[in-house]
């Protein structure tokens, strides 16, 4: 199911602008469409040029309406813009986003998961243990079993102990 997000119907995203245009001259191509809130061109961090898009809030949603209207595919400094309805800013890193938090602000929980993850391996090694414990006395009970089996079976075929044994039977019941 596609995600659904709500548009801010006052502010538009402008694409495809040119690099010599600036925040001055983007408010200057849409201020006849109605009074201008705010106009923002993020910049690269690398570059510290604009990324070739901005943003335009007008104050009235009708002016942001007409401005888009007659703006999309229009021309600014040789270039075709494109301009939409702009969807609300996401904030990077997740459900709570990292962006707008200090880095320590994850620490309580980030400690919490560890010791959890530690417990867990602590647990998952005693059961590991026990079960090798209880294995190797199991395979010790079977293996006496097995002894005494033996025993029986080599007193069956050999007369000598079959001998032996009567002998000892005798001397217990006299």
């Amino acid at each position: 199911m596609a995600q659904q997000h709500q548009v801010q119907k006052n502010t538009l995203y402008v694409g495809g602008l040119a690099e010599e245009v600036n925040e001055s001259i983007l408010h200057s191509a849409f201020i006849p469409f109605g009074d201008i809130k705010d106009v923002k061109t993020p910049l690269d961090q690398a570059t510290q040029k604009h990324r070739s898009f901005g943003f335009v809030t007008f104050l009235e949603r009708e002016d942001a309406a007409a401005a888009m209207d007659n703006m999309d595919n229009a021309e600014l400094y040789g270039r075709v813009l494109t301009v939409n309805y702009a969807l609300p800013e996401k904030i990077k890193g997740g459900e709570q986003g990292w962006a707008a938090q200090p880095i320590w602000a994850d620490a309580d929980t980030w400690f919490e998961r560890q010791q959890q993850e530690e417990e867990m391996q602590r647990v998952q090694a005693e059961n590991r243990a026990a079960m090798q414990a209880a294995e190797e006395l199991h395979r010790k009970k079977l293996a006496g079993e097995r002894e005494g089996e033996k025993e029986e079976n080599e007193n069956k075929d050999d007369p000598m102990a079959r001998a032996e044994a009567e002998v000892l039977n005798q001397n217990n019941s006299s």
